[in-house]
């Protein structure tokens, strides 16, 4: 079997690829380029492609398949920049991978206590010689409520790594677990909003959970409430965000995702115009980490979505999602 890899990156996945093409004895085309329409004849003789977070609509769909492609899989969690509609309507497969939980929830946890700590404000003060005190008091997060929306494999994570600072865990889902249970006390998203000093996502982006935070449930939250984001950005509507962090009614946030990131990250935008004015806005408040979607980014999640993006396609099953 032989499969497009788009978007393949030498320096981190190449070795993968190669190691994992071997064991499972798959040929791999590297295809360093975003898949588009006019470049989807590179895959002519493939059975899947392998693609990252790039738009994938209809039309490039439409253009594999009259190459033989029959499988999408997308080396990523989310799958919302698929066109989902268009795969049914061709008959074609689309799956996506898991991989290791300790990537976003390590990084969540670091996000946490670095809003907590106004990391932020220290390091570009530091950066400048400015080693004074005044602005940077922190708080301790053991004294604090925080809340866990999403308690899937991730958030349960999440849940386990604050368990050891001795804070209280809210947690909220439609689908309660065992494991969660051991560390964090279920309630509605309405009461962990009102109680959480701390709030972390970690849900997919869903019709339910499109714009969960906004001005109404903005108001419910505490004033000063640190807003931590690593899933996904249509789960807050920014403009109500940008207005509540101005008030002071977000105290901070940390923001790994924003809404309509799509065909921004990852590129260099050093000397160039990112197109993204809410993003620039974000980026250059003094209480807002705004990051380039990082949160999954280790050496074991590479690895594992290299992997199972290959063995997906090679199987024909996996997480065939839509």
């Amino acid at each position: 079997m032989k499969i497009a890899a788009y978007n393949y990156r030498d320096f981190d996945e190449a070795a993968f690829f190669e190691k994992f093409g071997k064991q499972y004895g798959v040929e791999i085309l590297p295809i360093r380029e975003t898949p588009s329409v006019e470049n989807a004849h590179l895959a002519a003789g493939c059975e899947g492609v392998s693609v990252i977070t790039t738009p994938i609509t209809g039309d490039i769909m439409r253009a594999w398949r009259e190459q033989g492609v029959k499988h999408v899989s997308t080396r990523t969690i989310g799958y919302d920049h698929i066109d989902l509609d268009a795969a049914r309507r061709l008959d074609m497969k689309v799956s996506n991978v898991t991989y290791s939980t300790g990537s976003v929830a390590d990084y969540s946890v670091m996000l946490i206590l670095m809003a907590l700590r106004r990391m932020k404000s220290i390091i570009k003060r530091a950066e400048g010689m400015d080693y004074s005190l005044n602005g940077n008091i922190g708080r301790e997060i053991g004294s604090l409520t925080v809340g866990v929306v999403g308690t899937g494999k991730i958030g349960t994570h999440v849940l386990r790594n604050l368990s050891g600072f001795g804070c209280r865990l809210l947690a909220c889902d439609p689908y309660e677990n065992e494991e969660a249970k051991k560390y964090a006390s279920y309630c509605t998203l309405d009461e962990l909003f009102e109680k959480s000093d701390v709030i972390t996502f970690h849900t997919p982006a869903t019709k339910s959970s499109y714009h969960m935070v906004n001005e109404e449930t903005l108001r419910q939250m505490k004033d000063g409430v640190v807003i931590v984001n690593t899933a996904r950005g249509s789960i807050i509507d920014t403009p109500a965000f940008l207005d509540a962090l101005e008030s002071g009614k977000v105290g901070a946030a940390a923001l790994d995702v924003i809404e309509n990131e799509l065909g921004i990250f990852y590129g260099d935008y050093k000397y160039q115009v990112v197109g993204h004015r809410e993003m620039s806005i974000l980026k250059d408040l003094p209480n807002v980490l705004m990051l380039p979607h990082m949160a999954f980014y280790t050496e074991n999640a590479v690895s594992d979505m290299v992997e199972h993006s290959i063995c997906h396609i090679l199987n024909e099953d996996g997480n065939v999602v839509g």
